[in-house]
């Protein structure tokens, strides 16, 4: 694994467990931007959603459009990944508390 790989492993867990922190389960790009800012990834736009892409062809989220900004929403799977009960390549496993 490379440095790309370690990087962008860690923006997919990320975003997995700000959708799972949510009551809802979901965010818009704009939140999902300045959560991954909030932690040292600074991804524009377009490579935010190429991920958000990524994420939905593993199952582990869905997207939709809202007026031009996509909307992510985690799915059952997601939630697993995220919490670190399953594992997907590509995206880190969250570190264990304590």
């Amino acid at each position: 694994m490379n440095y790309r790989d370690v990087l962008v492993a860690d923006q997919r867990l990320i975003v997995l467990q700000a959708l799972e922190e949510d009551p809802a389960y979901s965010h818009n790009e704009a939140v999902l931007r300045s959560v991954l800012g909030t932690f040292g990834h600074h991804l524009s736009r377009d490579a935010l959603r190429t991920e958000l892409a990524w994420l939905q062809e593993q199952g582990l989220i869905t997207v939709s459009d809202a007026g031009g900004i996509q909307v992510a929403k985690l799915t059952a799977r997601g939630e697993d990944v995220a919490k670190g009960s399953a594992r997907v390549p590509g995206v880190a496993r969250p570190r264990l508390e304590g």
